[in-house]
């Protein structure tokens, strides 16, 4: 093993690991006080990581359980830009509530820090590594105001269901390592290929993608999502719907994918369930909701399962429809959530659908940005929305999975109307109290612009967001 070759291999990773602990001591002597400049330097971290992921070339470390390829890159490069902006979000969001704390944007760089690790994993140590990592900065963030009940709340919930989840996957990764004597997904797949698939590999991949499930918030392990999107500050739970789903949906196709090539059969059974039932959850539970948080989180539940059709197709065309579908809902989600976080009344967050009745007589730009995000989440034309779902049910119907791919069209046919429901409430409903002012500081328009530009001119120019992706799809399943 070349040590020098390994770090090379590892230089984002790298350059946010150490500067996460720089910018800790720079908190730790300079107190709350530091808390910008830790946020500036911890977003630059994440553009710089970013600059070296795009000039890295394709290698392995560690004995091949690190892997740098297109597909690690483009998923990281949707991490590492989703945490840049919730930062960003999170330095407003907590000047606002007159709670500034530096460790915020430093549990941001080491959940993102983890999210490397995973999405480049080629061995379920090293998987499960990063995988803990990420998760035990996100359970800090969930409960991050700890005089907010529901943020206690909140973290607690995330905390307990979370290591339940990871001790599942432990158990699944444990059954498949008894079984084929390697823990390289490489190893794994090249045993099924020349034994097959016994009844232990079965129980294995099935607590496997149970623990993976919950980290993606898909039916039956969702339960969590609604209770922790509503109590968790609103820029963590734009992180945890933008940057963390990306990762975790980027490990379910790495870690199924790979070492389960020779058993499509067996894993599309499982996979084909889960979505069709978060699709049609996500799509029912909704419509009821009068918090925004919480139907965020019922809708995130039902865009895991769409999403995931491109995983039960278990084709290169699969994994490219799903990576469009995961940058698609993070850049849209992340504007969303800007909206979302703008919400407030006489200084006051407010979170109730009904608060923004009116909103295009006093603020028709933001009232045109929150729309136009909602119809893209809607899947309805001409916005990005609909060239995502088309690239995943196209990828479903050709591996022959019809029957879902319809209940997908059905779902989201049902689901557009909480979406649209927003859109009326907004347009055409009797003025509410107005919203306050301004979108919550310096920044924040800009991103909510580049979110809004990004959802109505994808379908003019698909290229940008799907020649990436094809090449990422290639490099993992050539």
């Amino acid at each position: 093993m070349n040590i020098a070759h390994d770090l090379i291999v590892l230089a984002p990773e790298l350059i946010l690991a150490i500067g996460s602990m720089a910018a800790l001591m720079v908190g730790a002597w300079q107190g709350d006080k530091a808390t910008r400049l830790v946020s500036i330097l911890m977003a630059a971290l994440m553009v710089i990581a970013g600059a070296a992921v795009c000039v890295g070339v394709p290698a392995t470390a560690f004995h091949g359980a690190f892997v740098v390829d297109a597909f690690s890159g483009f998923t990281k490069v949707l991490i590492l830009g989703s945490a840049a902006l919730c930062i960003v979000m999170a330095q407003n969001f907590f000047v606002k509530e007159k709670m500034v704390r530096f460790e915020m944007p430093i549990l941001i760089g080491l959940a993102t820090l983890g999210m490397l690790a995973m999405v480049s994993a080629s061995n379920f140590l090293a998987l499960y590594l990063g995988l803990e990592l990420q998760s035990l900065a996100l359970y800090v963030l969930a409960a991050f105001q700890r005089d907010n009940t529901r943020s206690t709340e909140a973290g607690l919930k995330y905390f307990v269901l979370g290591a339940l989840s990871s001790g599942t996957m432990l158990y699944g990764i444990s059954l498949i390592y008894g079984f084929t004597g390697t823990t390289d997904f490489s190893g794994v797949a090249q045993v099924i290929a020349q034994s097959g698939t016994g009844i232990g590999l079965i129980f294995g991949l099935v607590f496997l993608i149970s623990g993976l499930v919950f980290k993606i918030s898909a039916v039956p392990f969702h339960m969590w999502a609604p209770d922790v999107y509503e109590g968790s500050p609103t820029p963590v739970t734009a992180f945890f719907t933008t940057a963390a789903k990306v990762a975790a949906l980027a490990l379910t196709i790495r870690a199924v994918m790979i070492p389960f090539a020779h058993a499509v059969d067996e894993y599309r059974q499982i996979i084909v369930v889960v979505s069709v039932l978060s699709m049609w959850l996500g799509a029912v539970a909704a419509i009821g909701q009068q918090n925004i948080k919480r139907l965020m989180a019922y809708s995130s539940i039902g865009h895991m399962g769409y999403a995931l059709l491109g995983l039960a197709a278990g084709t290169q065309e699969g994994v490219r429809g799903m990576l469009i579908y995961i940058a698609f809902y993070a850049v849209t989600n992340i504007g969303a959530f800007v909206c979302i976080q703008a919400m407030r009344r006489h200084g006051e967050a407010v979170e109730n659908i009904s608060d923004l009745a009116g909103l295009a007589r006093t603020r028709p730009g933001y009232a045109f940005a929150f729309a136009a995000l909602m119809w893209s989440l809607a899947g309805l034309p001409p916005v990005a929305g609909i060239v995502a779902k088309i690239y995943v049910f196209l990828a479903a119907m050709h591996a022959g999975l019809i029957i879902p791919a319809v209940l997908g069209v059905l779902a989201s046919c049902v689901g557009a109307y909480y979406y649209l429901r927003i859109a009326k409430v907004i347009y055409f409903d009797e003025p509410a109290k107005p919203l306050d002012a301004g979108l919550g500081g310096r920044g924040m328009g800009t991103i909510l612009t580049l979110s809004t530009a990004f959802t109505l001119l994808l379908l003019v120019v698909p290229w940008v967001l799907v020649g990436p992706a094809a090449a990422a799809a290639q490099a993992l399943l050539p």
